[in-house]
């Protein structure tokens, strides 16, 4: 008989808890397939234990310590962090050490957001639909920031399939995008060669003929970039234009975060429908989806966590530096009981709200 997996089962390394409390930190991954942001924390040394929240397609995720942000279908959802709420949250009291709750919510409309990241008081966006990168905006639906030289005009037309940002001196310093196009839709043409990195402050190239970059960081002033297409994380050299591999997953990878040496890696399942993804040479390979940890000086594999069940494809991976984060999202009542102050906080009754 065979066996009825929960949603979202998964199996992990015996390590893994251990390394997470040893490293402080939880794990937020956003899987758009299933709608859901999902929190991975160490319940102890030797159990995980996951929350999940329902956000329509999340794929960016921003956080800077204290603020919290996720793109979805149609809007940015903000939350703040609220650790004095934490020990007294009566859905759960003492189970977690810092909550975060509703702050704001911007309709952005459908613009297919990719990469979000803070830069001091503003959220900075990869705008793919209309390949440019852009900044959350109270007047309007996003107030553009920048576009590669090659497009000429701001079109809701996906032309180059813009999708990462890499952060430099709290500047926007490369990008990632998967073809150099100036047609609705033109980076589909050549989608596992076509992809390249971009210099922004030059609007140069930096390095082309990509299989399907995503996810560029700067990591020890280093630039490192994800290729989906070949499974590989590789080093650039941006001074010549060239790259090193530095690790091949074997696997549809996107998504990765650095703390404390190590490298936090997601890798999805490839849909076998997809018209985009199911004809890359990798996709007999990827047919699963979960998060590889590397240390990253040796770059060796030290731990994993396998989905079995309900995570299929995986946008973003963020580490969050508390042990075990809790939220309470904008479509629960507790959103309208949970007061934060700087220097202090309380929780209202459910008894209470209904009365006033």
């Amino acid at each position: 008989m065979s066996q009825i997996l929960q949603p979202f089962s998964c199996i992990y390394s015996p390590n893994v808890p251990e390394l997470l409390s040893e490293l402080g930190c939880s794990v937020a991954i956003s899987t758009y397939q299933a709608g859901k942001l999902v929190f991975i924390s160490a319940k102890n040394k030797t159990n995980l234990v996951q929350l999940g929240k329902t956000i329509q397609k999340p794929m960016g995720i921003a956080f800077d310590g204290e603020r919290l942000a996720v793109a979805g279908k149609e809007n940015v959802f903000i939350y703040s962090s609220a650790p004095m709420l934490a020990k007294g949250y009566q859905r759960q009291p003492n189970t977690y050490d810092n909550i975060f709750v509703p702050r704001a919510q911007y309709y952005t409309s459908l613009l297919d957001i990719h990469d979000l990241v803070w830069i001091e008081d503003k959220l900075l966006m990869v705008n793919t639909r209309f390949s440019c990168l852009c900044w959350l905006d109270n007047a309007y639906n996003f107030l553009p920031f920048w576009k590669p030289k090659f497009i000429t005009e701001l079109m809701p037309e996906d032309r180059c399939h813009l999708n990462g940002v890499a952060i430099k001196n709290n500047k926007p310093a490369f990008v990632s995008m998967l073809g150099i196009s100036n047609e609705h839709g033109g980076w589909r043409n050549n989608k596992t060669q076509g992809g390249a990195v971009m210099d922004v402050e030059s609007g140069e190239v930096v390095v082309s003929a990509l299989a399907m970059p995503h996810t560029p960081r700067i990591i020890n002033d280093e630039l490192y970039v994800l290729l989906s297409a070949s499974g590989e994380l590789i080093k650039v050299d941006v001074q010549m234009g060239k790259f090193d591999i530095v690790k091949k997953f074997g696997g549809y990878v996107r998504g990765m975060a650095y703390h404390k040496g190590f490298l936090f890696v997601a890798y999805s399942k490839i849909r076998e429908k997809s018209s985009s993804f199911s004809d890359l040479p990798i996709a007999a390979t990827s047919t699963e989806a979960g998060i590889v940890i590397m240390h990253f000086e040796s770059t060796n594999i030290v731990g994993e966590i396998k989905y079995q069940n309900g995570v299929e494809e995986i946008y973003d991976v963020q580490v969050i530096a508390n042990a075990r984060p809790g939220m309470v999202n904008f479509d629960q009542q507790e959103k309208d009981l949970a007061i934060s102050l700087p220097d202090a906080a309380f929780w209202g009754r459910i008894d209470e709200e209904k009365t006033n």
